[in-house]
């Protein structure tokens, strides 16, 4: 009946079953991909360069459009459904607590207004006026990053410990006020840095202070076991994109003790307009059929076989590989890496001198080609990354081929 979706959660999320095996040797065909872009005028692109927000982010798997499809038929009070699915997330990843937002991004903005107004409905309602409040939030000056920004969207002021170089155990403790309100770690295990300070030491210091600790960690969901790793650690509060397991772009989560995470649904929308609270999370609006996604992306990211989705993404990175081996001028390559949500892909270099186009070339060659495909180059880094997160089966042949075709 309406309503089942939200009462039986465990067996809708386990209709479709957990594994997908991709057809092999299917013929891609793009004469009508995009055609809903296109009736706006606007142009599909084929997605060489992963998960990234400017893009879409991701594509909802079928166990999380059909999950969504049967949330839509009826309506609940989304106070009731953010409690409940936050529990059924939280015992799957085994974690005190956790809280669906609107991307990883907006856990972070909560979160900051949690450590600062708390369960406090004046302060709630006075943010992001911060006057009279703890508002700064420590980041080490190594570890400062794009996204940090979605913390001072809260009104907390951001204040760099340690130096460019090397941070320590006496530069955090030096740098703790009484208008510390946390300290924030970015947390990237794929690439640790050894001149960093820990997460285990700033933990240990912070609460050595009484001084909670918040952790990024949006990619960090594979090998399984870091998956809210940082919370179980003893950190107050960690995000995960839920994009990266095939839920909608606009969905996240907050992972936290059970305190954190009460504080943080006071700051959120569902606080605002159940509780009447006039906080700064009114604007982070998620849809109940969005939360449902979440739990049914979830579930099937903690029960897919995973060796079989590495292999599948190793495939077809070597067919990328394949297509480009052997031309004069050009290096490839595997990306030896499978932690987090990105794995494997292929490290493309070329010698400009021999292919007579540099990479910046390839990639605006590629974007002006039809169909357009987007690739890019970071700064300061000599070699383009080309992922399989954003292809659709048989497209990696597309991208390799028609990168050939400009180094010939």
């Amino acid at each position: 009946g309406l309503g089942d979706v939200y009462k039986r959660q465990i067996s809708i999320f386990s209709e479709t079953g957990p594994n997908f095996k991709r057809l092999k040797g299917v013929q891609m065909t793009i004469t009508n991909q995009g055609d809903i872009y296109k009736e706006l005028g606007a142009t599909p692109i084929i997605n060489a360069i992963g998960s990234v927000t400017m893009l879409g982010g991701s594509t909802p798997i079928p166990e999380v459009t059909k999950a969504m499809e049967r949330a839509g038929e009826s309506y609940i009070p989304l106070i009731e459904l953010e409690e409940k699915a936050g529990e059924f997330i939280a015992d799957m990843i085994d974690v005190p607590a956790a809280y669906i937002t609107s991307g990883a991004g907006s856990a972070l903005t909560l979160a900051a207004a949690a450590v600062m107004a708390g369960d406090d409905d004046d302060l709630i309602q006075q943010l992001p006026n911060t006057a009279g409040m703890k508002n700064e939030i420590l980041i080490q000056k190594r570890q400062r990053y794009w996204y940090d920004r979605c913390l001072e969207a809260s009104g907390a002021t951001l204040v760099d410990f340690g130096s460019s170089d090397e941070t320590t155990r006496e530069d955090l403790v030096n740098s703790i006020t009484e208008n510390t309100a946390a300290v924030h770690f970015y947390m990237v295990e794929q690439e640790p840095d050894s001149k960093a300070l820990s997460l285990e030491e700033t933990i240990e210091i912070a609460h050595d202070n009484g001084i909670p600790v918040l952790v990024d960690a949006a990619g960090q969901i594979y090998p399984l076991d870091i998956f809210g790793k940082y919370v179980r650690m003893g950190a107050d509060f960690q995000c995960i994109a839920a994009k990266y397991m095939g839920a909608s772009q606009s969905s996240g989560l907050a992972l936290g003790t059970e305190e954190m995470i009460r504080k943080i649904s006071k700051q959120s929308f569902v606080g605002y307009e159940g509780r009447r609270i006039r906080g700064i999370g009114r604007p982070h609006k998620v849809d109940r059929q969005e939360m449902v996604g979440v739990v049914a992306a979830v579930r099937h990211w903690m029960t897919i076989n995973h060796e079989e989705r590495l292999a599948s993404i190793e495939e077809r990175s070597g067919r990328i590989i394949e297509i480009l081996s052997g031309m004069d001028g050009v290096e490839v390559s595997m990306i030896d890496n499978i932690i987090g949500h990105q794995p494997f892909g292929v490290q493309l270099r070329v010698d400009e001198k021999i292919t007579g186009v540099s990479l910046h070339d390839i990639v605006a060659r590629l974007k002006a080609g039809d169909p357009p495909i987007w690739t890019r180059v970071r700064e300061e880094e000599d070699f383009m990354a080309l992922h399989i997160f954003g292809l659709k089966e048989g497209e990696e042949e597309i991208v390799g081929s028609r990168i050939a075709e400009l180094l010939r």
